[in-house]
């Protein structure tokens, strides 16, 4: 009997290793991920949309998606199953389902900001609860100023309560610079209807006006009407102008800003002109409360010119508050390379009673540099206090 050669056992070695494939995989998720995007054992096939406007199919196995999500289930096993070989998606595109059996058949997906919103749809439509918990996760990691205006819509169309507060929270902390996004103004009216009447907004009251005019001229372009003062106006809608603390502004600000708008009326604009010029008689008609989500500066020198200088008694800050206050940071001045030691106090200066007293010590680098806090002060600076 004639001998194989060396090809034809490399042959016969390759053959057997595809014949034994699930050998080499010792655990089922392992033996999975192995089929995953696979023609082998695949009965079923998923057309959809690629990215470049063509299409491409996903082989995939009907049981391994009926035992991770209802949906599918209900697709090929249920009383009015799918007897066709190749399934169409068309709300979603093939990047996006590809990931979403990469989590059915591995428990992994590999999230990125251009496929996480579309993920999260497919959790939801295929009711995959811990992809959508992983989607949501992401999203809060990667939350910032300029992108929160685009996930905060989302977040509440897909009820992820979590999500929306980080939102709001961040949005709330972040005003300025989140109303100034490219996002905001694609935003629905709604939103800006719950921004508006928020108390803890970080923004001046006129930067706050600024950026609902901005997204009222939008709105006018999207609906093709001219963006004049009555149109912005109909497009924002009473809640929203009524929402706005014209009476916060400075006169200046709102003589330059909101006047050249157009979108208050002319009794409306009387009464704010003379409300600044404080010959109102009766209620201007805007809400005069301040937003109380703005952070306070505290000076004790209005110019650094000449130096600073000091004698043997403690360097303070005296101010009044009728309710409680966070203090944020400290600002020092000092010597070059050099290391001081602080004592922080809190004193009541109606009783003069030490209400809580702090030592820390601090390191200047460079000359009026901020000061980098120890634990022992953040943790002093961060109560709450009378």
């Amino acid at each position: 009997m004639n001998e194989p050669c060396k090809d034809e056992l490399a042959m016969s070695v390759d053959a057997v290793s595809d014949t034994y494939w699930q050998t080499a995989r010792g655990t089922i998720r392992e033996r999975c991920e192995a089929v995953f995007n696979q023609e082998l054992l695949s009965d079923v096939k998923f057309v959809v949309r690629d990215s470049r406007g063509g299409s491409k199919t996903i082989p995939a196995h009907k049981f391994m998606l009926a035992i991770s999500s209802p949906v599918f289930f209900a697709m090929f096993y249920g009383k009015a199953a799918e007897m066709k070989d190749s399934v169409e998606i068309s709300d979603c595109e093939y990047e996006s389902l590809l990931e979403l059996f990469r989590f059915i058949y591995s428990d992994k997906a590999n999230l990125n900001a251009d496929n996480v919103m579309q993920l999260l749809y497919l959790s939801k439509k295929y009711m995959l609860p811990t992809l959508a918990e992983k989607c949501s996760a992401f999203l809060k990691e990667n939350l910032n100023a300029l992108n929160v205006f685009h996930i905060l819509p989302d977040a509440q169309k897909y009820e992820e309560k979590d999500l929306m507060n980080q939102c709001w929270k961040l949005i709330e902390t972040q005003t300025e610079e989140a109303v100034k996004s490219e996002g905001f103004v694609t935003v629905e009216r709604s939103v800006l209807e719950e921004l508006v009447e928020k108390n803890s907004l970080n923004i001046k009251e006129v930067e706050l006006f600024k950026a609902f005019d901005c997204w009222a001229e939008k709105e006018c372009e999207k609906q093709g009407l001219a963006a004049e003062g009555s149109a912005k106006r109909r497009v924002l809608g009473e809640r929203v102008v009524q929402g706005i603390r014209f009476p916060l502004m400075g006169q200046t600000e709102f003589a330059d800003i909101v006047l050249d708008s157009e979108i208050l009326t002319l009794r409306e604009t009387n009464r704010l002109v003379k409300y600044f010029n404080s010959v109102l008689n009766d209620s201007v008609g805007f809400l005069e409360t301040e937003r109380n989500g703005r952070k306070r500066v505290i000076s004790r020198f209005r110019s650094l010119q000449r130096g600073w200088y000091y004698g043997i008694d403690s360097n303070c800050l005296r101010f009044d508050v009728d309710k409680n206050i966070h203090l944020h940071a400290i600002h020092f001045f000092g010597s070059d390379n050099s290391q001081y030691s602080v004592t922080l106090g809190v004193l009541d200066h109606s009783s003069g009673i030490s209400v809580r007293k702090q030592k820390g010590n601090f390191y200047l680098s460079r000359y009026s540099v901020k000061l980098e806090i120890t634990k022992a002060l953040i943790l002093y600076l961060s109560r709450r206090l009378l």
